[in-house]
Formats: structure tokens, sequence, C-alpha cells
């Protein structure tokens, strides 16, 4: 529909009886406009009174056509804002025929052929000039928004703000972010994550109980990562199973294991063995390098290598407080890094028994299958070490993080939850790679006891692709024909988009646009993000370790500075919404607001509970170190202020 401006004229009101009708309707559904109304002389379009014949068509036409509507009522009785979660559950309503909503009418929704969601932090109320939220105990903060009009686009005045969404999208929904009292949790996880049918929960049930009756033998060998898995986890691949990853001079990889004979025997073949591993390293003049390998038998428990090993540069830091490496311990260390390479490589390639010289068999002994490494994050103790290996078990990937993938859980953590027991206790004194070895052994040896789904967080939630490639396309496509996309900064293919059709990676906004359009004709769904006002506003920061100094805050930008950007994300989104093809569903959303205080106070919190582990006494921390029941308040409200956010949504015409 076309967003008008009313004519001032009596002539365009309609008669009174009507009028109560449409009075009635849209207290409990608000109605979403979408389209600009300014022609080419810069006037308004005046709604002039039709003919009786014209009114029926253009009704008729309207009821014909898909539509937004907000469902005032049902949004005034919630507690809280529309969610992340919900925002996800109506794009697979469209796209994916999932049930629908029960804060929106989507009228038509079978005429929609794509939908284009984008994700834009940093877009404010401030910036499209609406009112701040209500506080009064009498008016809801959770109903849309009714956006102004843009000012008349008159020559020589130059517009501020994001004139397109003004003149786009009617109403503005507040929304609520994830998470808890003191942090926000992820927007892109809570956005791609989705809770499984019942039918395919059934489905998974039945599949586990099939592989518990077949996998009671306990054999760690079912747990070892896929090609695709180490792909999507950055390991290092060996060139006999993948060309994706380029080894550089310096890196080795394991022999490939020979094919058995199809003559040989199933029964008393002997099994692979398996050696838990954990690699400590300190930061050189060359980066991180390896100072400590530990390998354990998973079978016999037995330490099987335990070296310190020599950097070949001088050492910048220790980074004691992970490693455990001190400058005492390693000034005894005399085996190289090649030397404790090579000594891996051995473990790992094992090599054919010596032919009996008694034995009147003429078959040459086979050697034993390749052993199995296990660790937590394996990839980077396989990166320290600059060895590809084929098999891998990864206690990372093999246990659930609470709040779902992508996250990885912390082995801390894991063995706490599930061994109940506790490691890595020594605060200042760092990891010891013995301990973190055999914390691996423990929990895959739980895992084969209890089985597959031990120690697995929301196995009740897929990845929104999954969802959608079971779904049938309405065209008559079965499952899989729903073409979809993802578009963002890095490297979305080893996250959210992993499970997309099509996973593009971005250096910059404009490179992002270009992407979305480019992908809008072969694609059904296509997400994207745009950050370039984020990262104007200083809202995103460099990923720090847990007890590194707090960044100094980013001064704010200049007026100039943004408007430039404003004017920029104008023009990228007209760009998008001309390239959309009719009937297209364009949902934007913010996802959060202003994080930076609600990081700062977080920082403070874990900088005061990291000084109490290690024994500091409270009386002996400055005040601003010091963390107290009014620092607790603060942090609340400033995390409650983080997770509001802003939803339009609207159906080109």
């Amino acid at each position: 529909m076309k967003r008008t401006q009313n004519s001032s004229s009596p002539k365009a009101e309609g008669p009174k009886k009507k009028a109560k009708v449409i009075e009635a309707v849209s207290e409990s559904f608000q109605e979403i406009t979408v389209g600009k109304t300014t022609p080419a002389d810069g006037e308004w379009t005046k709604v002039e009174k039709k003919k009786k014949k014209e009114k029926k068509t253009k009704l008729k036409m309207e009821t014909t056509q898909p539509r937004f509507m907000y469902s005032n009522s049902d949004i005034a009785r919630r507690h809280h804002a529309i969610g992340i979660e919900e925002i996800r559950d109506l794009a697979l309503h469209i796209i994916a025929d999932s049930p629908p909503p029960n804060w929106l009418r989507v009228d038509n929704a079978a005429l929609i052929p794509k939908v284009v969601t984008l994700l834009i932090p940093g877009l404010t109320s401030d910036v499209l000039s609406l009112p701040p939220l209500p506080t009064s105990a009498t008016a809801n903060p959770n109903l849309p928004i009714s956006i102004p009009l843009p000012p008349r686009d008159v020559p020589g005045n130059a517009q501020t703000g994001i004139p397109f969404i003004a003149s786009t999208f009617s109403h503005a929904c507040p929304t609520r972010a994830p998470g808890d009292q003191t942090r926000m949790h992820s927007i892109l996880s809570t956005f791609f994550s989705c809770p499984i049918t019942n039918a395919e929960k059934q489905r998974r049930m039945q599949q586990q109980q099939q592989q518990n009756g077949r996998e009671r033998d306990q054999d760690p060998s079912q747990y070892v990562l896929s090609v695709e898995q180490m792909i999507e986890n950055e390991y290092p691949v060996p060139s006999y199973m993948s060309s994706v990853f380029e080894k550089t001079p310096g890196w080795v990889e394991t022999p490939e294991q020979p094919e058995e004979s199809l003559l040989t025997p199933s029964e008393g073949k002997p099994k692979p063995k398996v050696y838990g591993i954990d690699c400590e390293m300190c930061l050189t003049e060359d980066g991180k390098e390896l100072t400590r390998v530990c390998v354990v038998d998973f079978h016999t428990g037995k330490v099987v290598y335990d070296t310190l090993v020599k950097p070949a540069k001088p050492i910048l830091d220790y980074l004691t407080r992970w490693s455990g490496i001190t400058a005492a311990a390693l000034s005894t260390a005399t085996t190289t890094f090649s030397e404790a390479q090579a000594h891996i490589l051995k473990l790992l390639t094992p090599t054919p028994p010596p032919p009996n010289p008694f034995s009147t068999s003429q078959q040459t002994p086979l050697a034993p299958p390749t052993p199995i490494l296990l660790g937590h994050s394996l990839e980077s103790d396989l990166k320290a070490l600059k060895i590809c290996h084929p098999f891998c078990i990864d206690t990372a990937l093999l246990y659930h993080h609470p709040r779902g993938r992508p996250l990885k859980p912390g082995l801390a953590w894991l063995t706490k939850k599930w061994c109940n027991r506790e490691i890595q206790t020594r605060g200042e004194g760092g990891h010891d790679p013995e301990e973190d070895a055999r914390a691996c052994l423990e929990l895959l040896q739980k895992k084969l006891v209890e089985g597959p789904g031990f120690g697995e967080f929301k196995t009740d939630y897929e990845s929104i692709f999954e969802r959608i490639g079971r779904a049938p396309k309405r065209s008559g496509g079965g499952p899989g024909s729903i073409r979809t996309a993802v578009v963002d900064r890095g490297n979305p293919g080893l996250m959210h988009g992993n499970k997309a059709t099509k996973s593009v990676g971005c250096e910059d906004d404009e490179e992002a646009v270009n992407q979305i359009v480019d992908l809008l004709p072969s694609h059904d769904f296509v997400f994207g993000r745009l950050m370039g006002l984020a990262n104007l506003k200083g809202w995103t920061t460099p990923k720090q370790s847990p007890d590194a100094p707090l960044p100094p805050p980013t001064p704010p930008p200049t007026q100039e500075e943004l408007e430039a950007v404003l004017a920029q994300l104008n023009t990228q989104l007209k760009t998008i919404y001309s390239a959309l093809p009719s009937s297209t569903a364009l949902i934007i959303f913010t996802g959060h607001s202003d994080p930076r205080t609600m990081v700062a106070l977080n920082g403070r919190k874990n900088a005061f509970e990291t000084a109490i582990r290690s024994g500091k006494p409270i009386d002996k921390l400055e005040k601003e170190e010091q963390w107290r029941a009014g620092d607790v308040r603060a942090l609340e409200e400033a995390v409650e202020l983080t997770k509001r956010g802003l939803l339009f949504l609207g159906i080109k015409a």
C-alpha cells in the first residue's frame, strides 16, 4: 500500500457509519503501510474521493495482496517486547510455512515470494526522530510506534537521519534481545537457531535409539570428526582428505592409512589407539609458539610424551596465566620444535610389526590403524604442532554449550559439570597440559558410557536453514528447493551461515549491499548485516582475553561523520529496496541499543571476581576496583537498556 498524507479536504472523509467500522478494526490491528509517497514534483499525493466502482476495485486488489498488520491487543497483553526469536519465527512462517505469529497478522503469506532480512545495529530512535518509550504506568512501551513522515524534500535542504525508513515504513515496533540480568546473549545465535518440530523430534529420537543399540560397544571412533566438521571448525586438514588447507613450509601431515583388503577378516582387527593431547604456547617475535606438549594414552592412562619445547625466537610473554610456563621452567628446555613435531608424528604414524622369522606365512603383517587424537578445541593444538591429522575427536564439539551452537563450552566448565571435579584451579599459575589432556579422556569415557545424547544442551534446536531445507517450496519444489543466503562481515560460513545454500563474507557494507543485490534473483531468503553505523558509534570492539584491560572508550563521532554515514546507509537501503521483486517481505531489525555501558560494567565485575579468586583482600582493592550493590543495580539497568531494539516490517508493492 502507498503511504499517503491525508488531505485536509472534508470531502476525503467517508460516511460516519463506515468510519466506526474502520475505527473498531484499528483498535485490534494496526496496519503496516509501505511505499514511497513523494512524486516527481516533490508534493505529497492527496487522497481524493473515488467513485464507488473504483473503490470496490481497489478494495478487491488490497484483499488479494500480502500485507502485515500488528495485533495491538495481543502485544498489549504482553509483559515484554517482541523477541528476536519471534522475528525469526515470522521469517520462517513466510518462507517455510511455520505456524503464524500471534502478535502479527500476515494476510496472503503464500503470495510472498522472497524474504529479505537486514540486521542494522546503531539505528536508534533518535536517528528516526521517534519519541522516547513511554514511562507512564498507564502506557504500554511495547506497542508499535508511528514513524513521523519525513519533511518535504526541498531543493537545497539536505535531509538528515534515514529518510528511507520514514518514507517506507509506517511503524517501528520495540524489540527485546535475549539475555539474563547481567548480560545480553547473542542476537545472531538466537535468530539462526530454532526449536525443531514435534515430527522432527520424534524422528531424531528414533534415530538416536537405533544408534544407541549399535554403539554400545563403546568404540571411540564413532565420535571422530567428519571432513565437513573439520573444515567448518578450521582444522588443518590433510591434503589426501581435502585441498582446502594449504600447508606452508614447516607443516607435516600424518600419512594416509592404507585401505584394507576385502579379504581381511573383521574379527580380531586391532582398534586404533586414542591419544589425549594438550599444548601450551608462549608469545614470541613470530607470534604464539609451542612451549610444552603432553600426550596421554586413553586406554592405559599413561603419559607417553611430555616435554618442554624451546622456541626458536626470543619470548616476549610467557602467558603464564594460561600456559603455566615460566622463565625458570623453560630455562631447562632442550627439545626443539622440530624434534617435538617429529616425535608426535611418529606416534601418529603406525608401522607394521616385524615379520615373525618362525612363521611359514608369506603374508606381510598389516600396520595397525592410524591413532585418533583427542583434545579440546584440538585444531589449536594441531596448529601449534603444525601437523595435519585425519582422525580427531574434539570435546568442545562432543559436548554442547548451554546456549547452543556456534558457542563452544570451556574445558574447566565441562569437567565441573559432567565429571564433578575442578581443573585449572592454579589461578595465576596457569594450566597443566597433563591435567587438561586427562580431562578430555574422562569426558570421552563419560560419553561412551552414557551414550551419544549425554552432555548435549538444546538438542531440540536446529539451524533455521535446516528447518527451511525440509520445507517444500510453494511453487511446487520439494524439500531442499528453497535457496538461502547469508551476507555478513568476516566468514559467516564458519558460524551462523554454515547451513545456508550460499554464505558470503564481506569487508564493508558497500560490498555487503552489492552481494545482497546479486543474490536476490536466485535466492528465496537472504540475510544481511550492515555494521557501518554501529562501528562509527563505537559499539563494536575486537574480542579480547578475559583479564585484558578494557580498551579506552571510542570518542563520539562528529555531526559531519554521523550525517555522512547516515546518508550512505540511506542510499544503501534504497539500493536494496529497488532491487526487491514485487511482494517481497522486507524485515529490518536493530537487535539492540548501545552496549558500551553494559560492557564496561561487566569488565569491572569480571576484574573484581578475578582479583577475589586470586586471593586479594577486598580492603586492598582501590575504590574503582571494587564491586558493590549499587554497581549490581547499575549493571542490571544497563543490560535492560542494551536489550532494546526496533523492528520495521513491510512488503514491497
